[in-house]
């Protein structure tokens, strides 16, 4: 067994890629995931779970078709299964994400800013 804590900013030196999120542990079927997000994303959704944003640098705002989440520092949002959103970050964010192994981090959409998956750091 390996007894070492994880570190957030060590494993968020190892890559300067955005919008790719990177596996730093597992619990059961759900993942940690660092990723550095800048600009927009595209609209998607995940229409079998929840996404778990939080914000370990910057900030972020979370845009839905109805209204949107600004989150700092610190914070965090559970975004529910089947709701659409789009992430934005006017300056380089720091985020980690908590989803279950597999989840494809455009949903259905795919294209440019579509990561692999499964990719450990």
């Amino acid at each position: 067994m390996n007894y070492q804590a994880i570190n957030f900013k060590n494993k968020l030196g190892l890559f300067d890629e955005q919008w790719s999120p990177k596996v730093i542990a597992e619990m059961n079927d759900y993942q940690f995931k660092v990723v550095k997000i800048q600009g927009k994303f595209v609209w998607h959704d995940h229409t079998d779970t929840d996404e778990t944003f939080i914000v370990l640098e910057g900030s972020l705002r979370i845009d839905f078709r109805d209204g949107a989440v600004n989150l700092s520092e610190g914070e965090m949002y559970v975004v529910p299964k089947g709701i659409e959103h789009k992430p934005y970050a006017e300056n380089e964010a720091k985020i980690l994400l908590i989803e279950p192994r597999g989840v494809v981090n455009t949903g259905g959409e795919a294209g440019s800013k579509t990561a692999e998956n499964d990719v450990w750091i």
